[in-house]
């Protein structure tokens, strides 16, 4: 990947052609299903906070249903208009953003100017620096449920990895990955463990010493296989190369520091999230306006006239426009079928499946329909009121604490969603990377499945110790 496309946010052809080609052979799938599963829906109530969750007394019934081939031909569109996709547009408005913004910065030369300063800086203790940006990811993804808003600093990592010797896969672990592994830890997520524990009757953020024994393994392991790669890998970096190739600059330095300072404070308005609960709903808001206000004032001031500022932001908008087809396909999966009302049957059949099973397989198998769900539905929030009411009773039959079922809930909808071609955080952050959804799954599979034997010993640990 050449230096202009690591710098600068451009969809690679390649990534995208086998993005758009792996969703689409899976919308074909979801609606061959949609003619092979019964229709059916669970009887829902709204709680006394107004939230609207599966009402498990009324349960389950067959309903008629079903979607016409020109609805599901047209899903992508028809999804931004369905009720509850405002995030949808949400997210879409937030990648323009980030495109026009990035686009800037690589024109006036900062991002370039600030990966050298980086790398002359760091370039002997690189693995320190490996170490420290997969536990800052991490924690952000872990105290106040950080995802989506991490992708605006996936490019900038991945361009740092290159420069320190390594390639754009380790950039995307120490970034992306890092932030869903941190996200499924959930040692105070908001998103998935405080809603679930809320529905859940349980106090909320409480049994955090498991899922803070479960933060510190999963760091390890995933800095352990990251560091493995990176070594296996890394090209030398030469002292005299770096000094010589970094220049300081003050115009560039004036616009690094007002860059940082800005999105330092959208950083920490996202951190203090978590103990500022109105803030939880706007942290996407937060660091769009934070990432725009810091990329426009540091382009300014490292010397770009305004004509040429929206010139490039506009171009860069334009060169992110390939993502927004990606986001809206992907997201017509769940469309079809809460269109079809497959879903709730496919939940009802796997509710169902775990009444014969042995008390310490319905553990996984509670964290094995969280995973599958996940497919369809990336949201963790939508996913807790959809599943909690069911897999919550559904384990305490059986002597499972309500507690590791959120754990086991928090696993199930964190680590998938840097794995499924389904969660358009994940397909955004490839595409800006440059790397192709064929290439991640190669390469990152092997983590997740260790992740999955990790984290089903921590399932099971806790089982036996009765948490």
């Amino acid at each position: 990947m050449s230096e202009s496309k690591q710098n600068g946010i451009c969809i690679g052809v390649r990534s995208f052609i086998t993005a758009i080609l792996v969703i689409f052979v899976l919308m074909v799938i979801t609606y061959a299903l949609t003619l092979i599963i019964p229709s059916g829906e669970y009887g829902r109530i709204t709680d006394a906070d107004g939230n609207t969750v599966i009402d498990t007394e009324t349960g389950f019934s067959y309903v008629e249903g079903g979607i016409p081939f020109w609805k599901w031909l047209l899903s992508p569109i028809l999804v931004l208009g369905a009720p509850g996709n405002g995030s949808l547009i949400a997210v879409i408005a937030f990648l323009l953003v980030i495109g026009g913004i990035f686009n800037s910065l690589d024109r006036c030369g900062l991002i370039k100017y600030m990966l050298n300063k980086l790398t002359a800086g760091f370039s002997r203790v690189r693995y320190r620096l490996l170490a420290v940006i997969i536990l800052f990811f991490m924690a952000l993804g872990s105290l106040v449920g950080s995802f989506e808003e991490c992708v605006p600093l996936v490019p900038i990592v991945v361009a740092l990895a290159i420069k320190l010797g390594w390639d754009a896969l380790v950039g995307l672990s120490m970034s992306m990955l890092a932030v869903g592994c941190g996200f499924a830890a959930g040692i105070c997520n908001p998103f998935t463990v405080g809603v679930a524990q809320q529905l859940a009757g349980l106090p909320m953020f409480s049994g955090i010493p498991l899922r803070l024994l479960s933060f510190v393994l999963i760091y390890l392991l995933l800095l352990g296989f990251t560091a493995l790669y990176a070594k296996m890998i890394q090209k030398p970096i030469s002292d005299n190369a770096v000094s010589e190739e970094f220049v300081s600059d003050r115009r560039l330095d004036r616009g690094t520091a007002c860059f940082c300072i800005i999105l330092g404070i959208g950083i920490l308005a996202v951190l203090s999230s978590g103990f500022i609960p109105f803030l939880q709903d706007l942290t996407m808001i937060i660091v769009a306006v934070m990432f725009l206000s810091a990329g426009i004032a540091a382009s300014l001031l490292s010397g770009m006239s305004l004509k040429e500022l929206v010139k490039s932001s506009l171009s860069g908008v334009i060169s992110i426009l390939p993502a927004v087809l990606m986001i809206l396909m992907a997201s017509s999966i769940r469309y079809t079928m809460e269109e079809a009302r497959i879903l709730d049957t496919v939940l009802h059949a796997a509710v169902g499946v775990a009444d014969s099973m042995p008390r310490w397989v319905v553990i996984i198998f509670i964290y094995l329909i969280v995973l599958a769900m996940n497919f369809f539905i990336p949201s963790g929030s939508a996913k807790a009121f959809m599943l909690i009411p069911l897999i919550v009773p559904m384990a305490q039959l059986f002597g499972i604490s309500a507690q590791l079922c959120i754990v086991a809930f928090a696993f199930g909808d964190g680590f998938s969603n840097v794995l499924y071609p389904t969660n358009p955080a994940l397909l955004i952050s490839l595409g800006l990377a440059n790397v192709s959804y064929s290439q991640w799954f190669k390469w990152s599979w092997k983590f997740q499945l260790l992740n999955l034997l990790l984290t089903s010993l921590i399932l099971l640990a806790g089982l036996a110790l009765s948490l």
